[in-house]
C-alpha cells in the first residue's frame, strides 16, 4: 500500500481585500502512512479544508507537492474517496444507485458494482435500505452512504472534511464508533477535518495542530484512543478518562493561545 506525503507545501490566494494575496498555507510536511488516521485540528481559518483540498486534488498548491505511491497529485482521482461536511449525494437516485455511481461512471458491470456497493452498504449498517430514496433517510444515515459511496472505488486514502458536524450530538458519537469499525475492517488511509478536540483524540492514530493563517503544523501528537476503544468498545470510559482529558486541556490551550495570538497585531507582523 502507498504512502502520502507532503512537502513543503504552501498555497497562497489572490485577494483584492488582504494586500493582493493570502497565505493560507506555509510550508507543511505530512507523512501519512497505510492505516494511518490523521486528524487535522486548528481554529476556524488555520487552512485545514485547503490542505484536504490539496490531497484530494482539487487545489493545485502554490510551493511544494503531494505524493501518492510516490507519483504527484495532479488531480482528483478514484485513489481519494471524499466525503463532504454535506453528504453531496444526489437526491434523484436511490441509495444502491448513490453507491454505485462512481463504479458506473468507470464502466463497471452492473452485477459487479451492485455486489460492490451492497457489501460496503452493510459494511455501515445499511443493507436493508438500498432502494430508499436520500430524503427518506435521517442526516446519520445520508453520512453512511457518503461513505459507503466514497469507499465503493475502493481508494487507498478517505478524505473526510467535517462529515459529522451537523449530525446531533447522539447520531455523532454513533457515527464515530462506525467510522472506526470501518478504518479497522479496511486499513485504509483516513485525513479528517474536525473543530471537536475531543472527536479528534477519540478517532485519530494522529493529531495535528494547526496555527491559525498561514497555515502550519505547530503540534503533532501519536495517539491510541481508538485502539483502546476497538478492544474494549467502551466510549464513555475513555473519554472520561484522565490521560484523555489532560490531552483535551493540552490542544485545547494550544488552540486557544493561537486563537488569542491571531488577534494580536504583532502576531500578523511576525507570521
Amino acid at each position: 500500500m502507498a504512502n502520502l506525503s507532503i512537502r513543503n507545501v504552501s498555497v497562497t490566494y489572490p485577494s483584492q481585500m488582504m494586500g493582493g494575496a493570502v497565505t493560507a498555507l506555509k510550508d507543511v510536511n505530512l507523512e501519512i502512512a497505510p492505516g494511518d488516521f490523521v486528524v487535522a485540528l486548528g481554529a476556524s481559518g488555520c487552512g485545514k479544508t485547503t490542505l484536504l483540498s490539496v490531497i484530494a486534488g482539487f487545489l493545485t498548491p502554490t510551493e511544494g507537492e503531494v505524493l501518492l505511491g510516490g507519483d504527484p497529485v495532479i488531480g482528483p482521482g478514484a485513489d481519494r474517496g471524499v466525503v463532504f461536511q454535506k453528504h453531496a449525494l444526489l437526491p434523484w437516485l436511490n441509495v444502491i444507485d448513490n453507491t454505485e455511481f462512481g463504479l458506473k461512471l468507470r464502466g463497471v458491470p452492473k452485477n459487479k458494482r451492485f455486489e460492490i456497493a451492497a457489501r460496503n452498504l452493510e459494511l455501515v449498517g445499511l443493507k436493508d435500505f438500498h432502494k430508499h430514496m436520500i430524503y427518506q433517510l435521517s442526516g446519520g444515515m445520508q453520512q453512511r452512504v457518503g461513505i459507503a459511496r466514497a469507499l465503493t472505488c475502493d481508494p487507498a486514502m478517505l478524505l473526510m472534511d467535517e462529515p459529522m458536524a451537523a449530525l446531533d450530538a447522539l447520531s455523532r458519537e454513533t457515527i464515530q464508533e462506525l467510522l472506526l469499525d470501518v478504518w479497522q475492517h479496511t486499513h485504509k488511509m483516513l485525513f479528517f477535518i474536525t473543530h471537536s478536540v475531543e472527536e479528534a483524540l477519540f478517532l485519530g492514530t494522529k493529531l495535528i495542530v494547526m496555527s491559525p493563517r498561514p497555515g502550519r503544523v505547530t503540534n503533532t501528537y501519536e495517539l491510541d484512543f481508538n485502539r483502546r476503544f476497538l478492544k474494549d468498545r467502551n466510549a464513555r470510559a475513555i473519554k472520561s478518562s484522565p490521560d484523555f482529558i489532560q490531552m483535551r486541556e493540552t490542544v485545547l490551550d494550544i488552540i486557544y493561545g493561537d486563537e488569542r495570538a491571531a488577534g494580536d497585531p504583532e502576531f500578523h507582523q511576525n507570521a
